[in-house]
């Protein structure tokens, strides 16, 4: 036998061998799955907005950051979380309309601080403190989901998530006598909506707060967060 046709024959039983040793593939099939649940809003946050007005730029800063220490300082002895979520200072002029002038009124400074916890008995006990007080004003009364309680939630919801990828992707592949197996790949999005469906707003000067008497916020209640998941899953066609 000639060695052209020896060497044809090896390159032939090397290529069947490939053929027949290569590893059998399978199908894929790609799903959507989803998970709605919802999680109890278990903090209540409130915010106290220090302002103050001077004409000497740098006092009017030592007045606000006065007021917060002051603020801060009775925080630290009640079970609560604070952050300052404003920090501004600028000059603030109004229009005199008899001289039709522009007029410095000095420097504003305004500090926020949002407290938050998780009962309405120590909110109000921080309102009674403070709300009425001069240069301090207290807004954004609200209802939240911490992240304490919102994460085993998110993760028990995306477990929910795949196993529905797996559901439809089984109802697919089921008309057509396949089977589904291991999961291949998987990507996943995630929301909360934590937008208060009530809002509640207390706005106070050193007007008046006489109607912050104990229990007056007793009735408070609100929506739960609505929580959302979606994952995109690849799985094996056996």
């Amino acid at each position: 036998m000639k060695k052209s046709t020896i060497w044809i024959l090896g390159i032939g039983l090397v290529v069947l061998g490939c053929f027949y040793f290569a590893p059998k593939t399978h199908g894929t099939v790609s799903t959507n799955g989803e998970c709605l649940t919802t999680a109890p809003r278990d903090r209540i946050a409130v915010t106290l907005r220090v302002t103050t007005l001077n004409k000497n730029a740098l006092q009017s800063m030592r007045d606000a950051t006065a007021k917060i220490a002051e603020i801060n300082s009775y925080l630290a002895g009640l079970d609560v979380r604070a952050q300052t979520t404003e920090f501004n200072s600028y000059e603030k002029t109004e229009w005199n309309h008899t001289t039709q002038k522009s007029v410095n009124l000095g420097t504003e400074t305004t500090i926020a601080v949002e407290v938050s916890a998780d009962n309405m008995d120590v909110i109000e006990q921080i309102l009674n403190q403070f709300a009425g007080q001069p240069n301090i004003y207290v807004g954004n009364l609200q209802m939240f989901t911490s992240q304490e309680t919102l994460k085993p939630i998110m993760e028990d919801c995306l477990e929910s998530a795949v196993k529905n990828a797996r559901e439809r992707a089984v109802a697919l592949v089921g008309g057509a006598n396949g089977r589904v197996g291991k999961l291949l790949s998987v990507s996943y999005g995630n929301a909360s909506y934590d937008v208060p469906t009530t809002n509640f707003r207390v706005m106070a000067t050193a007007a008046k707060m006489e109607a912050m008497d104990a229990g007056a916020f007793g009735t408070l209640t609100s929506k739960d967060t609505n929580v959302s998941v979606q994952v995109s899953a690849t799985f094996e066609i056996k």
